[in-house]
């Protein structure tokens, strides 16, 4: 089986799509020694006119087909005239495309497959920005409805994918991203902070976020007058992820009383430093308005961290019952359930172990071989149409 892999989203400072693609090439990878006699040829491609791809010990055993094409550009040649053919492109064929965007790869023979993380671009398209902005919620159901077979991340995803696009069960595959190889922590930092990990944009709700913290130091201020020396330090809060334009306003927020000097933006976080972000934190909050998955909710129950996440999207599915959920247009709830996870170190303690137990559950190897039975379902699907043509 001879596959071409869109790694575009994993060449600079990837976000969790760019983390999905990376971890899942590996995988595939791994699975050719896992299981030997499986037949699994895999080229990565990548294009940008500044940032290459270039050989490296987490990719061995994958070709590279690396062209000096400006991301932009390709983009609008592929999703507007569906040119050039990745084909043409990499100089060989392929037996699968995938995209792990939910746009098709144009190609002249191959199965084509895509992957759908979430259709908040389509349900509100003014939180993007863009092409995905320009593009998807004009091509989606489209190039969905071409697609030999479509990738989702979770239950959640596929059963928007079905309602609003049209598009039947069968042709959907459900691929959550596996935990990563962390251990848990051993022991809950005395002086860790609450943490926000995610690209600071409009769906994933941060103005929220700091209404529910203001609560929270309020309350704190409040039982301190009460009880002088009785009542706990606040952790700060900490916002990990990159700022879009639109996360000007609540940048400005910190830098004014009651949040200055409680709250502090990081920015970026480099892949290597995502295990000590998470293992310094007395709570991660996910206060999206919608996620496909939510790998930040994964990643911290993985080492421990209890987590509070909004009842929305995705999130339910992947945290269960192993922290409180609650609405994310409410503020006083949120603040109720961080202040719970801080204060009630018995509960803390059974979200973390429920915690630690629910991320088992998620592996890579298992969605490597869901991923190698879709391209193969996707093979044949497209074998068919072609008969039936």
């Amino acid at each position: 089986m001879r596959v071409l892999i869109d790694y575009r989203p994993a060449l600079r400072e990837p976000s969790g799509v760019g983390e999905y693609t990376h971890r899942l090439v590996q995988s595939l990878l791994a699975m050719r020694t896992t299981e030997p006699g499986l037949t699994l040829d895999i080229t990565l491609f990548s294009s940008s006119w500044k940032d290459r791809l270039l050989p490296s010990p987490d990719r061995a055993g994958a070709a590279i087909v690396d062209r000096a094409v400006p991301v932009k550009l390709l983009n609008l040649l592929w999703h507007r005239f569906e040119w050039p053919a990745a084909e043409t492109l990499a100089r060989r064929p392929f037996d699968v495309v995938h995209s792990l965007h939910p746009l098709l790869m144009p190609t002249r023979s191959a199965a084509q497959v895509i992957m759908i993380h979430d259709l908040d671009f389509l349900s509100h398209p003014e939180r993007t920005r863009a092409e995905i902005r320009r593009d998807y919620p004009a091509l989606a159901q489209a190039h969905a409805r071409r697609a030999d077979r479509i990738m989702v991340p979770s239950q959640f995803t596929a059963s928007e994918v079905q309602r609003q696009l049209g598009i039947p069960a069968e042709r959907l595959a459900i691929c959550p991203p596996g935990a990563p190889d962390w251990t848990p922590r051993t022991a809950v930092p005395s002086n860790g902070y609450v943490l926000f990990f995610g690209t600071l944009e409009p769906r994933k709700n941060v103005g929220g976020l700091l209404d529910a913290y203001e609560r929270v130091l309020a309350a704190s201020a409040m039982d301190a007058g009460a009880a002088p020396g009785s009542a706990r330090p606040i952790p700060e809060l900490i916002l990990a992820g990159r700022a879009t334009p639109e996360a000007a306003d609540w940048l400005e927020r910190l830098t004014h009383p009651p949040l200055k000097g409680f709250v502090r933006h990081l920015g970026y976080v480099d892949p290597a430093k995502r295990r000590a972000l998470y293992e310094n934190a007395r709570v991660l909050v996910q206060p999206s308005f919608e996620e496909g998955f939510g790998m930040p909710v994964l990643e911290a129950m993985t080492v421990g961290v209890p987590v509070v996440a909004a009842n929305r999207g995705s999130l339910p599915e992947v945290l269960g019952d192993a922290g409180p959920l609650v609405d994310p247009e409410q503020p006083a709830a949120m603040a109720a359930a961080i202040s719970r996870v801080l204060n009630d170190e018995r509960y803390a303690t059974e979200c973390s172990v429920r915690g630690v137990a629910r991320a088992a559950n998620f592996r890579w190897d298992r969605t490597a071989r869901r991923v190698y039975d879709t391209y193969q379902e996707a093979i044949d699907f497209r074998r068919r149409r072609g008969q039936s043509a």
